[in-house]
């Protein structure tokens, strides 16, 4: 317990002289982009990130304005980005916090956690950067930190060792200073006290680190339960008529759920009998390999050859969408790239 002391007043030195600084939605209180940089940061790193804040709140500068703001338009300005729920959440959550807490957003963590799309450590970092409310985050970077100092053997693949991990958390949490040690454990997590080869050398909390004395840094987080990866196929129909493309939208729920695509196809016979009714061959362009969460997606795009214009009927529903028109759609990222 002496020796953990020291953690806290350590991290914060560090992150004051040595952390991030700089950062588009550093330096401020303003809860609105606080939270739209917590919902960005989400499993994506703050180079990817960064265009992406600074076009939004030029487009949307505050809740109310994004909230008055189509989905449609919020998921082109997020195409890219990934993870597309985030979008979504993002969309709903200004609506709420428009409607029914007159534009403000609730000052406590518990009350933001209410919110669609925050959840308890989102909700914490928002309350200490904006209210300075001394509660404890756990995002991944922080989860890895703490499990690294406190050596934590509990597998945090169950409940349990979760909540007991919330409540350490919670006992080394500083009595004051609570956004730069909020900002330090993202910071540490992020650049030094990484998942592999950690810079335990260069870290400011070398010495109270139990996992460090240990010599085993990456035996932690303990998290035994894995993701088994799926692989999946599918064909993309690339129609193209006098310098536009046809594209459908997906489904509201699912994988691209609302986003723009060619159409889509998990049989290939399927999209083989359309390019048949519409006369069309097809030529085989190079597959794409796309990662997501749970799986590898394999996608082929087919382009055809039409000597007159498609049957719209044939089609079902779609639009023909020009060149010019591409940017303002939300787009999945390879597709993008594709038509690009």
């Amino acid at each position: 317990m002496k020796t953990l002391a020291a953690f806290a007043p350590r991290l914060v030195a560090w992150q004051q002289s040595e952390g991030r600084h700089g950062l588009p939605w550093q330096g401020t209180r303003d809860p609105y982009r606080v939270w739209l940089s917590e919902i960005m940061l989400q499993q994506t790193q703050v180079a990817v990130v960064r265009p992406y804040y600074e076009r939004f709140v030029r487009r949307w500068p505050d809740v109310a304005s994004l909230a008055a703001a189509s989905l449609d338009d919020v998921l082109a300005a997020w195409s890219g980005l990934g993870y597309y729920g985030r979008a979504r959440n993002l969309h709903r959550c200004a609506q709420v916090v428009t409607a029914e807490h007159a534009g403000f957003f609730p000052r406590t963590s518990n009350e933001l956690a209410c919110l669609p799309g925050i959840g308890r450590s989102t909700a914490a970092a928002i309350a200490a950067f904006s209210f300075g409310e001394r509660v404890s985050i756990l995002d991944g970077n922080a989860r890895r930190v703490l499990a690294r100092v406190l050596a934590f053997s509990g597998d945090l693949a169950s409940a349990a060792p979760q909540r007991a991990l919330w409540a350490e958390a919670d006992r080394l949490l500083p009595k004051d200073a609570i956004e730069a040690y909020t900002q330090g454990l993202m910071d540490l997590g992020a650049t030094l006290c990484t998942r592999r080869a950690p810079a335990c050398t260069r870290c400011p909390v070398r010495e109270p680190c139990r996992a460090r004395r240990e010599g085993e840094p990456e035996r932690y987080p303990v998290l035994t339960r894995k993701l088994t990866r799926g692989r999946r196929e599918s064909w993309w129909l690339w129609l193209q008529w006098r310098g536009r493309v046809w594209l459908t939208q997906r489904p509201p729920r699912g994988v691209w759920s609302g986003l723009w695509t060619l159409p889509l196809y998990d049989d290939e016979a399927a999209l083989r009998g359309l390019a048949r009714s519409l006369g069309a061959a097809l030529v085989a362009e190079p597959p794409i390999e796309h990662a997501l969460t749970h799986f590898d997606w394999v996608l082929r795009p087919e382009r055809a050859r039409l000597s007159r214009r498609p049957d719209a009927a044939l089609l079902g529903p779609g639009r023909w969408t020009g060149r010019d028109e591409l940017s303002s759609l939300a787009l999945p990222a390879p597709l993008r790239r594709l038509l690009a």
